[in-house]
């Protein structure tokens, strides 16, 4: 039994025999439902959050994906670190939590999975007892988030550099959101991608590169993680630009290819046990507001050929607004205008 938080949602989780699913079920419905916050808990609560907070101040490599989050978002909630800060956390109290549960806790925010030793039929007459009585949401307006470029850097003492660029990607709902996940796998997912290759494999410039797509509601981001010396950013930039550049000109069908086989064998392999299958479907509920069968995903990831890698990559430098974060040695790393100019339609 557990719970996380994500940047679009949170999710509470149970795993239990078959015979124990009403107990399940009727535990998530107390929590979520009747929490009495006493405060001595909250107290021993709120340390174990702050000293989880040192820790992630302490781990440059997750630290630097924080920053980036400022520099993409710097007014919204997607640029804030999930986590939040001392002060915030502090600054909680029973009466506010009571608060957030009563205006966000209702029937049409919450979605209810299971995957497993379970009958459906069984479960929708759980739900109907147990959480029948939550109100109906309420209308509302959330702010929308909007992409920035910009950057932060912070020179510290630290054996290794580690530097995040992105640039804006797309939403969940946009036509291109597999030619995201297909553009990034070719450009640094995995030993055989080409910066893995480019840097690691014949510069060796680095000792970890990779690309990732994100995908938000409203906005997303393609990107690159690196580690390396801090004398090797301002070429590791270079080279960075130079193979997004690349793609955007042309593609092999080959590494289109390999990339699609990639991307399936994670989809069909990471859903093999109940529990990631449960998350899948009530991310597929929570986005779609249906479920999408692995054929389905299977045949949207077969449709992204090479000309359509080569189409989003000049999609996402038509418009560049780069935007990157840093860590570590940095005393030789070039201005931020001038990494950014690199990452021009014409750089």
């Amino acid at each position: 039994m557990n719970a996380y938080t994500s940047r679009e949602n949170t999710a509470y989780f149970i795993r239990v025999l078959r015979n124990d699913i009403p107990l399940a079920v009727d535990i998530l419905a107390d929590i979520l439902q009747e929490s009495v916050f006493d405060p001595n808990e909250l107290d021993r609560e709120q340390d174990v959050i702050v000293q989880e907070i040192g820790q992630s101040l302490d781990t440059p490599d997750d630290l630097v994906f924080d920053r980036l989050q400022e520099v993409c978002y710097p007014d919204h909630a997607l640029g804030r670190s999930i986590m939040g800060t001392e002060e915030s956390v502090g600054a909680l109290t029973p009466d506010i939590l009571r608060g957030h549960l009563a205006r966000n806790y209702r029937a049409h925010n919450m979605i209810l999975s299971a995957a497993g030793a379970v009958d459906h039929d069984a479960l929708v007459r759980l739900a109907a007892e147990k959480f029948g009585e939550l109100a109906p949401s309420l209308p509302r307006e959330l702010p929308r988030a909007r992409y920035h470029g910009g950057h932060a850097c912070e020179d510290k003492e630290l054996e290794q550099a580690h530097l995040v660029l992105a640039l804006e990607g797309v939403t969940y709902d946009d036509p291109d959101f597999y030619t995201s996940q297909v553009f990034s796998m070719v450009l640094g997912g995995g030993m055989s991608s080409r910066l893995f290759q480019e840097v690691r494999e014949k510069r060796g410039l680095c000792y970890s590169i990779y690309a990732f797509a994100n995908s938000y509601a409203d906005t997303g981001q393609v990107g690159v993680y690196a580690g390396a010396s801090g004398g090797s950013l301002n070429e590791l930039t270079t080279v960075i630009s130079g193979e997004i550049h690349a793609l955007s000109a042309g593609v092999q069908e080959e590494d289109t290819a390999r990339a699609r086989a990639q991307l399936k064998a994670g989809l069909l392999m990471g859903v093999e046990s109940p529990s990631a299958r449960c998350e899948q479907m009530a991310r597929h509920l929570l986005i779609h507001n249906r479920l999408l069968p692995s054929q389905e995903l299977v045949e949207k990831i077969d449709s992204v050929d090479a000309i359509a890698v080569q189409r989003f990559g000049a999609r996402i430098l038509q418009a560049p607004k780069l935007a990157f974060s840093a860590l570590g040695p940095l005393s030789q790393l070039e201005s931020g205008d001038k990494i950014a100019a690199r990452f021009n339609p014409n750089g």
